[in-house]
């Protein structure tokens, strides 16, 4: 009987693996069509903001003006950001053929401290209000970018957010949650002015449809604009001209209200923290995966977990396992939760103390002997961290800390399923979106910006939506001692753009909107294209799945071991495997993203851009 039961289950795997290799040969109907282009492609959260990228590409802008563009526009449509969040980026220089990264990630302020939050009775710090802000950071981003990389005025790129910010027909569903959020918004005198036009009427929140002004938001981003203008009659450069405008935001009028409405509202940043702030322009991480070279960020954000993740499959034959296979799902979920759990304790600030072992994380050698961990029978619901330190040559000033981490872990968990829990997995998806764009001349640009999203505590009179970015601190350091919140520090974040290079040229251009799960649905998004053969608006509906077995960033920081949300479409037998092996489903009918890409087709010398197939991300081509 035994022998029969081992056999049965033999052939069961092989129909899996059979019916998962043959999704390459068939004809696929997505959703919404591929996006095609020969000279430019814009692609982001919000179809108006793909709309302003492709005005400032029929004026003659390249791929940085435009993305400045969407990024201005997607932060006045307030698509789960506003001008005071923070942002990231990836940009491919054509001239170096260098890749770039961007880190206009705000700090916590002045007077932000572990003891602070805990002398509030505060575990983390919290998620929503001026306590949870870090220094705004897009402004500053955009116009590091522009200036550095752009060719236009900041006036023609801020153009289209400006009419936006003049009234624009709000869509439903930002609408709609500012109408689940007016009661916290009312605690905020600013916010309810901007955001409640109808108080005291059964709907206090705009319509979907009716025209959604900013006054305060006009005005601040005219004020950089006319320093710009006025820079450049003195004869000023364009870069220096777009500089002075960043000179007013962070250190003039427009800061000192942004603190003074901070402070009045119970935060703490201060003129001081916004005028030390600086636009960090970094060298990226990087893995090659296969031959193709795949970019992040620096550990400040969780972007080299994906790298850490490909290290370790690339031990494996992923393709031979079969698309979305049972022995797939395990194998991925397996390395995924060995980086995460990584990430979890020793990512943070590389600009403080300590250094994160970056190099050793990142090391073939090391993900060799972490693949090893990997049971390829049942779920690990207790893998932690490992010690990468000997794999750069030197000993782990926390070995103590990490012996413990085990116990902690089990302490800290929330168990349960976690989709049911509304509120969990609203903070685990939480925030973000994403701009990419690439022209005919070779520039490339992965944005992932995020923060102030709705409902957001704004600034004073700025119309300037603070950030949330606070509480993906942590204020004991034996949970991750490179992450403990400090003034002038950055919290380790989740945004995470990526850019793939294939001898030497741009491959891949991606990423996503959602909190914890980015990495992970990316991971999925770039194995459909490199294993998979799909084409990149394939790959981007393809079904997903997600651990939820590692630390949220957000809120109270819960983890659910073993917890596994799969697409609903996912046949019975591979659910029925799955849970044999230790896992706690749970299903979602759409799991794919919303992922933003652009593939590059050298063959054709054209751009083919794609979507996720669910939320209002999509883009134009040209």
């Amino acid at each position: 009987m035994k022998k029969l039961t081992l056999l049965m289950g033999y052939l069961l795997g092989c129909i899996q693996i059979i019916l998962a290799q043959s999704f390459n040969n068939l004809p696929v109907i997505t959703q919404k069509p591929p996006l095609h282009g020969r000279h430019w492609m814009a692609v982001t959260g919000k179809p108006l903001a793909a709309t302003a990228g492709a005005m400032i590409f029929n004026k003659g802008g390249n791929a940085i003006d435009a993305s400045c563009a969407m990024l201005a526009a997607t932060c006045t449509m307030w698509d789960v950001l506003s001008w005071g969040g923070e942002t990231q980026a990836l940009i491919y220089n054509p001239k170096t053929k260098k890749v770039i990264a961007i880190n206009a990630l705000g700090v916590a302020p002045t007077g932000a401290t572990a003891d602070f939050f805990k002398n509030k009775g505060m575990k983390y710090p919290p998620e929503y209000g001026p306590l949870a802000a870090v220094t705004p950071g897009t402004p500053g981003g955009l116009m590091t970018i522009l200036a550095e990389y752009g060719t236009m005025s900041l006036k023609d790129v801020l153009a289209p957010a400006m009419q936006m910010a003049e009234g624009y027909p709000i869509e439903a569903q930002t609408a709609n949650q500012i109408e689940r959020n007016k009661e916290m918004i009312k605690q905020w005198p600013y916010s309810k002015k901007v955001f409640l036009p109808h108080l005291g009427e059964k709907r206090e929140a705009p319509d979907a449809g009716e025209v959604f002004v900013q006054k305060d938001l006009l005005e601040t981003l005219k004020k950089l604009v006319e320093t710009e203008q006025q820079a450049l009659k003195k004869g000023k450069s364009r870069k220096d001209a777009i500089y002075a405008a960043y000179d007013r935001f962070y250190k003039g009028d427009i800061a000192k209200e942004i603190a003074r409405g901070c402070k009045e509202q119970g935060g703490l940043i201060t003129e001081q923290d916004l005028a030390n702030w600086k636009v960090k322009i970094e060298e990226p991480t990087m893995t090659s995966y296969r031959g193709i070279d795949v970019y992040k960020l620096q550990p400040w954000t969780q972007g080299p977990a994906m790298l850490q993740t490909l290290n370790i499959l690339e031990n494996f034959d992923i393709k031979s396992m079969g698309y979305n296979s049972t022995r797939y799902i395990h194998t991925l979920y397996q390395a995924m939760n060995l980086a995460f759990a990584d990430r979890d304790f020793y990512y943070g600030d590389p600009a403080f103390a300590p250094e994160e072992p970056i190099k050793g994380l990142l090391s073939k050698e090391y993900a060799k002997e972490r693949s090893k961990l990997i049971n390829f029978e049942m779920n690990d619901p207790k893998i932690g961290p490992g010690d990468p330190y000997p794999f750069e040559g030197k000993q782990n000033p926390y070995k103590d800390v990490l012996q413990k981490w085990g116990n902690l872990q089990s302490q800290l968990y929330t168990p349960g399923n976690p989709v049911l829990d509304e509120k969990y997995f609203e903070r685990f998806q939480a925030g973000t979106t994403s701009v990419e764009a690439a022209d005919k001349e070779g520039w490339v640009v992965s944005i992932t910006p995020s923060g102030g999203w709705v409902p957001a505590c704004i600034a004073g009179n700025t119309g300037v939506g603070l950030s949330q970015r606070m509480q993906s601190f942590v204020l004991d350091p034996k949970e991750n001692p490179f992450n403990v919140v400090e003034p002038g520090k950055r919290p380790r974040v989740t945004l995470t753009p990526t850019l793939a290079l294939k001898d030497g040229k741009p491959f891949l251009s991606f990423a996503k909107q959602a909190g914890d799960e980015q990495d992970q649905l990316l991971l999925q998004f770039f194995l459909n294209i490199v294993e998979f053969n799909m084409t990149v608006q394939e790959a981007c509906e393809a079904p997903s799945f997600k651990t939820l077995q590692m630390y949220s960033s957000f809120g109270a920081h819960e983890k659910v071991p073993g917890g596994l949300v799969l697409n609903s479409a996912m046949p019975t037998w591979v659910r029925k495997d799955l849970t044999r092996m230790g896992y706690s489903l749970s299903y979602q009918e759409r799991t794919s993203g919303p992922i933003n890409a652009i593939w590059f087709d050298w063959q054709h010398g054209t751009f083919w851009g794609g979507s996720s197939n669910h939320g209002e991300d999509y883009g134009i081509g040209w």
